[in-house]
């Protein structure tokens, strides 16, 4: 593990792998990057560079309290790669990385060889979204995590794959319950992305599990109707982390975006 200021932070990132096509990861919520590990070990083996960095509020790197939108995880994840010295990426994302990734669409498009969006979707939070988002921070700010890391276990990964839900229960339980309220609270006022996804012109693939109760292959067939020339993939029997519950299927579709970018 190595650490980098950025931003008045300390982000603890993952880069291995060497060369010129640079692969980077941003993890969902509540997790860090370790969920990312599959992907690290397969495409480092396959000659890419691979850099996976815990953001802010969790894993090893700074919590910040209070909210934080997605456009200052998009400015930490662009100042890492300032620091480590990469111009150009590829850039994929689950769930809460995934509307990352659409912001640092947004932002910095020219940086961007392609794109993973990964059982994520862009349009703007609903209102009844914004109070449920607000109720959820409340309370992990006053039970912590481990209720909430309970009740959603079996919709994070689909129930018939236990060892990689003991896996996920880990990573959910240990997460700082400031870091993630703050990224509740700043997911709940995420702008719509909907009008981003025409203006992509990187190859990109849309990825879901066909069991995905919170991103629906629904929301993947809207965003990849919008990306032109985007490539939509459905893990069958995977639930909310393809990537780790069939992560063979994950890393091919994977393997053939990058073969484009």
């Amino acid at each position: 593990m190595s650490t980098a200021t950025v931003n008045g932070i300390t982000i603890g990132y993952d880069d291995q792998g060497a060369g010129d096509d640079v692969l980077v990861l941003v993890h969902g919520h509540p997790f860090d990057r370790t969920m990312w590990h599959p992907q690290v070990e397969h495409f480092v083996s396959a000659g890419w560079r691979v850099i996976a960095a815990d953001l802010r509020g969790y894993g090893e790197t700074t919590v910040v309290p209070g909210t934080t939108p997605l456009h200052v995880f998009a400015s930490d994840i662009a100042g890492l790669l300032d620091h480590l010295g990469v111009e150009r990426f590829v850039l994929g994302g689950l769930s809460m990385g995934g509307q990352i990734v659409l912001e640092c669409a947004r932002t910095f498009p020219g940086r961007l060889r392609g794109l993973v969006l990964a059982d994520t979707f862009a349009q703007a939070e609903t209102e009844q979204g914004r109070r449920t988002r607000n109720d959820m921070a409340d309370r992990l700010l006053r039970e912590g995590m481990s209720g909430y890391a309970t009740e959603v276990r079996w919709k994070m990964v689909a129930p018939h794959n236990q060892a990689v839900g003991e896996f996920v229960a880990r990573l959910m339980h240990d997460a700082p319950p400031e870091g993630a309220a703050a990224a509740l609270r700043g997911r709940a006022e995420r702008p719509d992305y909907t009008e981003i996804l025409s203006t992509i012109a990187v190859p990109t693939l849309v990825i879901v599990g066909s069991e995905d109760e919170y991103t629906p292959v629904g929301d993947a067939e809207y965003m990849s109707s919008r990306v032109p020339g985007s490539t939509l993939v459905v893990v069958d029997g995977a639930a909310h982390m393809p990537n780790l519950e069939r992560p063979e299927v994950f890393n091919e579709a994977v393997e053939e975006l990058l073969a484009q970018a």
